[in-house]
């Protein structure tokens, strides 16, 4: 029998006597900045907000299974489309688990705005469930959230918001950009407002357009363009700033104008065509000889994008130290140098336009051969794939307009030293935080976002973590494959443990599972397949790519295997280079 107490009511017109719930502000609002998709978890603290997105009906709400990969979706949707990432979360543990995601997006300059649920104000200060207001002993949870944003604010009654929202939004696409958190009491989410006076259209210089970006610094711009045209060989060494400012263009004609070689940072594969004959390489640890190579004889090293840190620079300290150094970009980097910064994509051009308009000829170069490196143990059951061979199954069914995201450990530094970048998608890695699991979540917020086919690539470790959101993949039927590679171990934490800490300790290493007949089994609608060679890797993905809705693919690795990661190389039985030796440091 119904009661009164378990009887819907419904909410009362939105339009009704000129005002709105205030969520439904915020609905219409996100929808006319362009945001197509909100991702996240419900809970009774944001429940008002998602009524209001599902009768809206302009923007699609997404659940996940758990937080961090509702940040991460948003996370992908804004790297794969430059649009602003939303995610949604109640209080308590589910704004908690936002925390490692959003510091992700802040560490890599990711626009992301956050909505946290929290208990209604009369509650705060008197033992309300969930309560992190900072009062009565709760903790606060702007103090949480505020070191890892670009703005957080409380919205403590429902008209601040028409305020709180656009700064929030500005915010988020500032530079650096990042993350914008609003903390959202029930009761304000459930206040009904006037609505406000429309204003002009966010596309056409209305209240969420991207503010107009200042000339560059004449000064600081004469300085690096005399530096460039003095310059006999110049090695660029471009990053993921370059794919936020949409500047692959620009960068690819000042590469011209300069006869210049082109690297990447881990992080950028896809900013410069990887077919190139300009292409020199992945810079860093997980990267190219060639690049070291290519340093040791340019006179000026130009930064466009990049700060240069420590996994992108590892191994090139030395070379740095005898070259000059120019960057590009908001933000200084974290070698010396002449620096221009303000807006990439205007620096790049104003650059260009101190040079002579025709391309200059590349120097020869080696190009981005992949580094040496003892092949795996014999294989104890002949069931294992070796890096090389399965990265090279991947590279020959990966469509040209896929995107492709990487994770950590020994499968993330194998594809992102051996897997060209698509030539029409993004190659995303996260190295902000370098947090396992990330891929998930991201590559289904990006393929949601574009349609487009998206490859997740990641180890069993990342699986274990947030593999879970394949069910997410299902549910929305995102065009995302799944690819596993199983090595049955923490590898990287074995590798290191062997290498530095005199031995490896069985923590790390883990009994068998097979992952495929575990996913078959647990989502029967789901193409699953567990490759036994390359061979079978292939065929799988090239199913896969013809299908219209996820797929998952696992192949068993050898944990032994040495991958192409920098600080290993000391380790194996090749010469190394001189700026192999020495210290490298990365987690």
């Amino acid at each position: 029998m119904t009661t009164t107490t378990d009887t819907a009511v419904t909410p009362p017109d939105p339009l009704a006597a000129g005002t709105v719930r205030l969520v439904d502000h915020l609905a219409g609002e996100l929808a006319r900045a362009g945001v197509t998709h909100l991702f996240g978890v419900g809970g009774a603290n944001i429940e008002d907000l998602y009524d209001a997105i599902h009768r809206g009906g302009a923007v699609r709400g997404i659940v996940a299974k758990h937080e961090f990969s509702a940040v991460t979706m948003a996370d992908g949707y804004a790297r794969t489309t430059g649009r602003l990432g939303v995610v949604a979360a109640t209080s308590g543990g589910g704004a908690m688990n936002l925390v490692p995601g959003l510091a992700e997006a802040h560490a890599s300059r990711v626009p992301v705005l956050a909505l946290v649920g929290q208990p209604p104000t009369g509650q705060e200060g008197r033992g309300a469930f969930q309560d992190s207001s900072g009062k009565a002993g709760s903790f606060d949870a702007r103090e949480v959230f505020a070191p890892l944003s670009r703005f957080c604010a409380r919205v403590e009654d429902a008209e601040a918001l028409v305020e709180l929202l656009p700064q929030a939004m500005a915010a988020a696409r500032a530079d650096p950009s990042g993350p914008a958190v609003l903390l959202l009491p029930k009761d304000v989410q459930q206040a009904r407002i006037r609505v406000p006076g429309r204003r002009t259209s966010p596309t056409r210089g209305g209240m969420y357009a991207p503010v107009a970006a200042a000339r560059p610094d004449d000064g600081a711009l004469t300085a690096v363009s005399q530096a460039l045209r003095g310059a006999g060989r110049v090695l660029v060494i471009a990053g993921e700033g370059v794919a936020a400012a949409d500047a692959r263009a620009e960068l690819a004609e000042l590469a011209g104008r300069l006869g210049a070689w082109v690297a990447v940072t881990p992080d950028a594969k896809d900013v410069f065509n990887n077919l190139d004959p300009r292409f020199a390489g992945v810079a860093g640890v997980m990267g190219h000889a060639n690049v070291a190579d290519c340093l040791r004889r340019a006179d000026v090293c130009l930064l466009a994008g990049t700060r240069l840190p420590s996994l992108a620079r590892g191994g090139l300290d030395r070379a740095l130290a005898g070259t000059s150094v120019v960057s590009l970009g908001p933000e200084p980097p974290f070698v010396a140098g002449a620096t221009l910064g303000g807006d990439l994509r205007q620096a790049l051009r104003a650059v260009s336009g101190r040079l002579p308009p025709h391309s200059r000829p590349c120097p020869r170069h080696e190009g981005p051969l992949p580094t040496a490196l003892p092949g795996p143990p014999p294989s104890r059951d002949g069931r294992t794939v070796p890096y090389a061979q399965a990265v090279a199954a991947v590279r020959a069914a990966l469509p040209q307009d896929a995107h492709v995201f990487v994770d950590a450990g020994n499968t993330g530094a194998s594809a992102v030293h051996l897997l060209p970048a698509p030539r029409d998608g993004r190659f995303v890695v996260a190295v902000g935080m370098g947090g396992m699991g990330y891929t998930f979540g991201a590559g289904i917020g990006a393929a949601l976002a574009t349609g487009r086919r998206t490859y997740v690539l990641a180890g069993d470790g990342a699986f274990f973590m947030h593999g879970m959101e394949v069910h997410t993949a299902v549910q929305y039927a995102a065009p995302v494959t799944f690819v596993v590679f199983n090595n049955n171990a923490h590898a990287m934490c074995a590798l290191r443990e062997e290498f530095l800490q005199g031995g490896v300790r069985s923590d790390d290493l883990f009994t068998r599972t097979d992952l495929a007949a575990g996913v078959a089994a647990a989502f029967p609608s789901l193409p699953a397949t567990g490759a036994a060679d390359a061979a079978g890797l292939r065929e799988a993905l090239l199913r896969a790519n013809a299908g219209c809705g996820p797929a998952f693919v696992a192949l068993e690795c050898d944990p032994r295997e040495i991958p192409p990661f920098l600080p290993f190389q000391s380790f194996t039985e090749n010469e190394e280079s001189p700026d192999a030796r020495g210290s490298v440091h990365a987690g």
